[in-house]
Protein backbone atom coordinates (compact mmCIF):
# COMPACT_ATOMS: atom_id res chain seq x y z
CA UNK A 1 0.00 0.00 0.00
CA UNK A 2 1.18 3.51 -0.65
CA UNK A 3 2.83 5.95 1.85
CA UNK A 4 0.45 9.02 2.55
CA UNK A 5 0.85 12.32 3.92
CA UNK A 6 -1.43 15.50 4.48
CA UNK A 7 0.01 17.97 2.61
CA UNK A 8 -0.63 20.86 0.12
CA UNK A 9 0.70 21.49 -3.20
CA UNK A 10 3.44 23.51 -2.16
CA UNK A 11 4.65 21.06 0.16
CA UNK A 12 4.03 18.14 -2.45
CA UNK A 13 6.20 20.00 -5.58
CA UNK A 14 9.04 20.48 -2.49
CA UNK A 15 9.11 16.87 -1.32
CA UNK A 16 9.29 16.26 -5.44
CA UNK A 17 12.56 18.52 -5.87
CA UNK A 18 14.05 16.98 -2.60
CA UNK A 19 13.61 13.80 -3.81
CA UNK A 20 14.94 14.32 -7.14
CA UNK A 21 17.38 16.22 -5.94
CA UNK A 22 18.71 13.28 -3.43
CA UNK A 23 18.09 10.52 -6.55
CA UNK A 24 20.04 12.66 -9.29
CA UNK A 25 22.74 15.00 -8.27
CA UNK A 26 22.54 16.53 -11.85
CA UNK A 27 19.52 18.16 -10.48
CA UNK A 28 19.47 21.99 -9.38
CA UNK A 29 17.05 24.26 -8.74
CA UNK A 30 17.28 28.32 -9.90
CA UNK A 31 15.08 31.05 -10.06
CA UNK A 32 14.63 34.51 -7.94
CA UNK A 33 15.02 33.87 -3.80
CA UNK A 34 15.04 30.15 -4.46
CA UNK A 35 17.31 29.69 -1.99
CA UNK A 36 17.09 30.50 1.83
CA UNK A 37 17.20 32.76 3.86
CA UNK A 38 15.71 34.52 1.25
CA UNK A 39 12.49 32.13 1.97
CA UNK A 40 12.47 30.02 -1.08
CA UNK A 41 10.64 31.81 -3.78
CA UNK A 42 7.19 33.37 -3.82
CA UNK A 43 5.57 30.79 -1.70
CA UNK A 44 8.33 29.24 -0.28
CA UNK A 45 8.07 25.82 -2.93
CA UNK A 46 11.98 25.38 -2.61
CA UNK A 47 12.88 26.32 0.99
CA UNK A 48 15.18 24.04 2.93
CA UNK A 49 16.54 22.43 0.01
CA UNK A 50 19.37 24.91 -0.63
CA UNK A 51 20.22 24.12 3.22
CA UNK A 52 20.15 20.67 1.85
CA UNK A 53 22.20 20.07 -1.01
CA UNK A 54 23.97 23.56 -1.31
CA UNK A 55 24.01 26.97 -2.58
CA UNK A 56 25.34 25.69 -6.02
CA UNK A 57 22.31 23.23 -6.59
CA UNK A 58 19.78 25.81 -5.69
CA UNK A 59 20.57 29.04 -6.67
CA UNK A 60 19.15 32.54 -6.04
CA UNK A 61 19.45 34.70 -9.71
CA UNK A 62 19.03 38.11 -10.43
CA UNK A 63 15.78 39.49 -11.54
CA UNK A 64 16.12 38.42 -15.15
CA UNK A 65 13.55 35.81 -16.37
CA UNK A 66 15.96 36.11 -19.52
CA UNK A 67 18.96 34.78 -17.56
CA UNK A 68 17.24 32.49 -15.32
CA UNK A 69 15.80 30.76 -18.73
CA UNK A 70 19.37 30.68 -20.49
CA UNK A 71 21.46 29.87 -17.64
CA UNK A 72 18.84 26.51 -17.38
CA UNK A 73 19.25 25.86 -21.43
CA UNK A 74 22.99 25.64 -21.03
CA UNK A 75 23.00 23.77 -17.71
CA UNK A 76 20.32 21.15 -19.51
CA UNK A 77 23.16 20.80 -22.61
CA UNK A 78 25.28 20.90 -20.22
CA UNK A 79 24.22 17.60 -18.98
CA UNK A 80 22.06 18.76 -15.88
CA UNK A 81 18.67 18.77 -15.47
CA UNK A 82 17.66 22.27 -14.11
CA UNK A 83 14.34 23.27 -12.63
CA UNK A 84 13.73 27.18 -13.38
CA UNK A 85 11.69 29.11 -11.44
CA UNK A 86 9.71 32.14 -13.47
CA UNK A 87 7.74 33.66 -10.30
CA UNK A 88 4.47 34.29 -12.53
CA UNK A 89 3.15 32.47 -15.70
CA UNK A 90 2.70 36.74 -17.51
CA UNK A 91 6.78 37.08 -16.78
CA UNK A 92 7.15 33.80 -19.22
CA UNK A 93 6.91 36.73 -21.77
CA UNK A 94 9.85 38.17 -21.23
CA UNK A 95 11.90 34.95 -21.68
CA UNK A 96 9.77 33.77 -24.69
CA UNK A 97 12.32 34.03 -27.09
CA UNK A 98 14.94 31.49 -25.30
CA UNK A 99 11.59 29.43 -24.31
CA UNK A 100 10.51 29.14 -27.81
CA UNK A 101 13.47 29.52 -29.84
CA UNK A 102 16.09 27.47 -27.86
CA UNK A 103 14.93 25.50 -25.35
CA UNK A 104 12.13 23.45 -27.89
CA UNK A 105 13.61 23.63 -30.80
CA UNK A 106 17.50 22.71 -30.18
CA UNK A 107 17.03 19.12 -30.20
CA UNK A 108 15.26 19.26 -33.39
CA UNK A 109 17.80 21.49 -35.11
CA UNK A 110 20.58 19.12 -33.72
CA UNK A 111 19.04 16.38 -35.42
CA UNK A 112 17.92 14.53 -31.99
CA UNK A 113 21.73 15.17 -30.64
CA UNK A 114 21.19 17.91 -28.11
CA UNK A 115 18.37 17.45 -25.96
CA UNK A 116 17.04 20.19 -23.49
CA UNK A 117 16.07 18.13 -20.49
CA UNK A 118 14.67 21.00 -18.27
CA UNK A 119 11.38 22.35 -16.11
CA UNK A 120 9.94 25.65 -16.12
CA UNK A 121 7.86 26.03 -12.78
CA UNK A 122 5.49 28.88 -12.82
CA UNK A 123 2.24 30.10 -11.20
CA UNK A 124 -0.79 31.85 -11.58
CA UNK A 125 -4.37 32.09 -11.25
CA UNK A 126 -7.22 34.64 -11.05
CA UNK A 127 -8.92 34.87 -8.09
CA UNK A 128 -6.66 36.99 -5.74
CA UNK A 129 -6.54 40.48 -7.19
CA UNK A 130 -3.54 40.51 -8.70
CA UNK A 131 -4.33 42.61 -12.13
CA UNK A 132 -4.31 41.70 -15.95
CA UNK A 133 0.02 41.46 -15.68
CA UNK A 134 -0.25 38.44 -12.99
CA UNK A 135 -2.37 35.50 -13.62
CA UNK A 136 -3.06 34.68 -17.12
CA UNK A 137 -2.79 30.96 -18.19
CA UNK A 138 -1.31 31.28 -20.93
CA UNK A 139 -0.75 27.65 -21.72
CA UNK A 140 -2.39 27.55 -25.51
CA UNK A 141 1.28 29.34 -25.79
CA UNK A 142 3.26 26.92 -24.95
CA UNK A 143 1.14 23.94 -25.91
CA UNK A 144 1.43 25.62 -29.69
CA UNK A 145 4.77 25.50 -29.78
CA UNK A 146 6.59 21.57 -30.75
CA UNK A 147 8.90 20.30 -28.85
CA UNK A 148 7.59 21.58 -25.63
CA UNK A 149 5.41 19.82 -22.71
CA UNK A 150 3.04 21.13 -20.89
CA UNK A 151 1.79 19.79 -17.11
CA UNK A 152 -0.91 21.32 -15.29
CA UNK A 153 -1.74 19.23 -11.87
CA UNK A 154 -4.45 20.09 -9.71
CA UNK A 155 -3.67 18.31 -6.84
CA UNK A 156 -0.95 17.60 -4.28
CA UNK A 157 -0.52 13.76 -5.07
CA UNK A 158 -0.28 14.72 -8.79
CA UNK A 159 2.02 17.91 -8.42
CA UNK A 160 4.38 15.56 -6.67
CA UNK A 161 4.12 12.71 -9.45
CA UNK A 162 4.19 14.99 -12.13
CA UNK A 163 7.26 17.13 -10.96
CA UNK A 164 9.28 13.47 -10.72
CA UNK A 165 8.45 12.87 -14.39
CA UNK A 166 8.88 16.29 -15.57
CA UNK A 167 12.44 16.68 -14.00
CA UNK A 168 13.26 13.36 -15.78
CA UNK A 169 11.97 14.34 -19.02
CA UNK A 170 14.64 14.37 -21.92
CA UNK A 171 12.40 17.51 -23.22
CA UNK A 172 11.98 21.10 -21.94
CA UNK A 173 8.62 20.72 -19.54
CA UNK A 174 6.90 24.09 -18.69
CA UNK A 175 4.75 23.15 -15.36
CA UNK A 176 2.04 25.61 -14.30
CA UNK A 177 0.96 25.67 -10.39
CA UNK A 178 -2.53 27.40 -9.88
CA UNK A 179 -1.84 29.50 -6.93
CA UNK A 180 -5.71 29.19 -5.69
CA UNK A 181 -5.50 25.53 -5.07
CA UNK A 182 -1.95 25.86 -3.56
CA UNK A 183 -3.06 25.67 -0.08
CA UNK A 184 -5.40 23.24 0.23
CA UNK A 185 -4.26 20.31 2.03
CA UNK A 186 -4.92 16.82 0.86
CA UNK A 187 -4.14 13.06 1.54
CA UNK A 188 -0.74 12.92 -0.87
CA UNK A 189 0.53 10.16 -2.28
CA UNK A 190 4.14 9.70 -3.78
CA UNK A 191 4.39 7.83 -6.69
CA UNK A 192 5.48 9.04 -10.22
CA UNK A 193 2.90 10.19 -12.52
CA UNK A 194 3.59 9.33 -16.23
CA UNK A 195 3.36 12.58 -18.88
CA UNK A 196 0.66 12.58 -21.49
CA UNK A 197 -1.93 10.54 -19.59
CA UNK A 198 -5.19 12.10 -18.14
CA UNK A 199 -7.33 10.86 -15.44
CA UNK A 200 -10.90 9.93 -15.12
CA UNK A 201 -11.39 11.50 -11.57
CA UNK A 202 -15.14 10.48 -11.35
CA UNK A 203 -17.16 8.10 -13.95
CA UNK A 204 -20.18 8.82 -15.35
CA UNK A 205 -22.31 8.15 -18.69
CA UNK A 206 -24.41 10.95 -19.97
CA UNK A 207 -21.88 13.86 -20.15
CA UNK A 208 -18.05 14.09 -20.20
CA UNK A 209 -16.21 17.02 -18.48
CA UNK A 210 -12.81 17.84 -19.05
CA UNK A 211 -11.01 19.87 -17.15
CA UNK A 212 -7.70 20.99 -15.70
CA UNK A 213 -6.49 22.57 -12.20
CA UNK A 214 -8.86 24.72 -9.95
CA UNK A 215 -11.90 24.02 -12.85
CA UNK A 216 -11.32 20.41 -12.23
CA UNK A 217 -12.64 20.69 -8.59
CA UNK A 218 -15.70 23.06 -9.95
CA UNK A 219 -16.29 20.10 -12.26
CA UNK A 220 -16.34 17.87 -9.84
CA UNK A 221 -19.22 20.01 -7.66
CA UNK A 222 -21.14 20.04 -10.70
CA UNK A 223 -21.18 16.74 -11.53
CA UNK A 224 -22.29 16.06 -7.81
CA UNK A 225 -25.09 18.88 -8.20
CA UNK A 226 -26.20 17.13 -11.48
CA UNK A 227 -26.11 13.33 -9.47
CA UNK A 228 -28.48 14.71 -7.37
CA UNK A 229 -31.19 15.81 -10.38
CA UNK A 230 -30.51 12.48 -12.27
CA UNK A 231 -27.49 13.56 -14.57
CA UNK A 232 -24.44 11.24 -14.76
CA UNK A 233 -21.52 13.43 -15.38
CA UNK A 234 -17.55 12.06 -16.46
CA UNK A 235 -14.95 14.33 -14.81
CA UNK A 236 -11.63 14.19 -16.63
CA UNK A 237 -8.36 15.81 -15.29
CA UNK A 238 -6.02 16.32 -18.46
CA UNK A 239 -3.03 16.76 -16.35
CA UNK A 240 -0.97 17.11 -19.55
CA UNK A 241 -2.18 20.13 -21.88
CA UNK A 242 0.76 18.83 -24.32
CA UNK A 243 0.53 16.26 -25.48
CA UNK A 244 -3.08 15.50 -24.05
CA UNK A 245 -4.62 12.04 -23.33
CA UNK A 246 -6.62 11.86 -26.94
CA UNK A 247 -7.23 8.31 -26.24
CA UNK A 248 -9.01 8.91 -22.91
CA UNK A 249 -10.82 11.68 -24.18
CA UNK A 250 -12.41 10.07 -26.77
CA UNK A 251 -12.92 6.71 -25.05
CA UNK A 252 -15.13 9.09 -22.63
CA UNK A 253 -16.69 10.59 -25.24
CA UNK A 254 -18.13 7.77 -27.32
CA UNK A 255 -19.41 6.80 -23.76
CA UNK A 256 -21.40 9.45 -23.28
CA UNK A 257 -22.01 11.31 -26.69
CA UNK A 258 -21.43 14.42 -25.30
CA UNK A 259 -18.81 16.66 -23.83
CA UNK A 260 -17.95 20.24 -22.10
CA UNK A 261 -14.78 21.37 -22.02
CA UNK A 262 -13.60 24.00 -19.09
CA UNK A 263 -10.62 26.19 -18.59
CA UNK A 264 -9.93 29.11 -16.94
CA UNK A 265 -7.52 30.93 -20.01
CA UNK A 266 -9.71 32.74 -22.59
CA UNK A 267 -12.05 30.89 -24.51
CA UNK A 268 -11.09 32.22 -28.08
CA UNK A 269 -8.05 30.00 -29.35
CA UNK A 270 -7.36 27.58 -26.36
CA UNK A 271 -6.84 23.91 -25.31
CA UNK A 272 -10.55 24.22 -25.69
CA UNK A 273 -10.92 24.38 -29.25
CA UNK A 274 -8.41 22.02 -29.93
CA UNK A 275 -9.82 19.28 -28.06
CA UNK A 276 -13.78 20.31 -29.43
CA UNK A 277 -11.80 19.81 -32.89
CA UNK A 278 -10.35 16.38 -32.51
CA UNK A 279 -13.56 14.94 -30.55
CA UNK A 280 -15.66 16.49 -33.73
CA UNK A 281 -13.34 14.92 -36.25
CA UNK A 282 -13.51 11.09 -34.64
CA UNK A 283 -16.75 11.09 -32.93
CA UNK A 284 -18.88 13.14 -35.11
CA UNK A 285 -21.51 10.85 -35.81
CA UNK A 286 -21.32 9.60 -32.36
CA UNK A 287 -22.25 12.80 -30.28
CA UNK A 288 -25.77 13.44 -28.91
CA UNK A 289 -24.98 17.42 -28.70
CA UNK A 290 -22.82 20.24 -29.85
CA UNK A 291 -19.25 20.21 -27.50
CA UNK A 292 -19.08 22.76 -25.82
CA UNK A 293 -16.20 24.74 -24.62
CA UNK A 294 -16.07 26.98 -21.42
CA UNK A 295 -13.15 29.52 -20.88
CA UNK A 296 -12.60 33.67 -19.71
CA UNK A 297 -13.36 36.31 -21.22
CA UNK A 298 -11.29 37.70 -24.18
CA UNK A 299 -9.74 40.38 -21.77
CA UNK A 300 -7.38 40.67 -19.69
CA UNK A 301 -8.67 39.45 -15.95
CA UNK A 302 -9.76 42.04 -14.09
CA UNK A 303 -8.65 43.94 -10.84
CA UNK A 304 -12.21 44.48 -9.59
CA UNK A 305 -13.44 41.34 -7.77
CA UNK A 306 -16.72 41.29 -9.21
CA UNK A 307 -15.64 41.78 -12.69
CA UNK A 308 -12.77 39.37 -11.89
CA UNK A 309 -14.95 36.95 -10.45
CA UNK A 310 -17.32 36.72 -13.43
CA UNK A 311 -14.09 36.96 -15.48
CA UNK A 312 -14.19 33.36 -15.26
CA UNK A 313 -16.26 30.05 -15.60
CA UNK A 314 -17.53 29.52 -12.07
CA UNK A 315 -19.92 26.14 -10.70
CA UNK A 316 -23.00 27.76 -11.53
CA UNK A 317 -22.18 29.19 -14.67
CA UNK A 318 -20.92 25.46 -15.59
CA UNK A 319 -23.97 23.59 -14.64
CA UNK A 320 -26.16 26.09 -16.18
CA UNK A 321 -23.64 24.81 -19.62
CA UNK A 322 -24.07 21.25 -18.64
CA UNK A 323 -27.93 21.03 -18.13
CA UNK A 324 -28.74 22.93 -21.68
CA UNK A 325 -26.41 20.14 -23.14
CA UNK A 326 -28.30 17.59 -20.98
CA UNK A 327 -31.90 18.91 -22.27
Amino acid sequence: MATTEKMNMIQAINRALHDAMEADATVLALGEEVADPEGGGIVGVTKGLSDRFGNTRVLSTPISEQAIIGAAIGAAIGGYRPVAELMLMNFSTVAMDMLVNHAAKLRFMSGGQTNVPMVVRTATGSGLGTGGQHCDFLEAWFAHTAGMKVVIPSNPSDAYGLMRSAIEDDDPVIFVENIPIYFTPTETTFEKVPLGKAKVVREGTDLTIVSYALMVHHALAVAATLEAEGKSVEVIDLRTIAPWDREAVLASVAKTGRLMVVHEAVKEHGVGAEIASVVNEELFGKLKAPVKRLGASFCPVPFSKPLETAFVPNPATIAEAARAILA
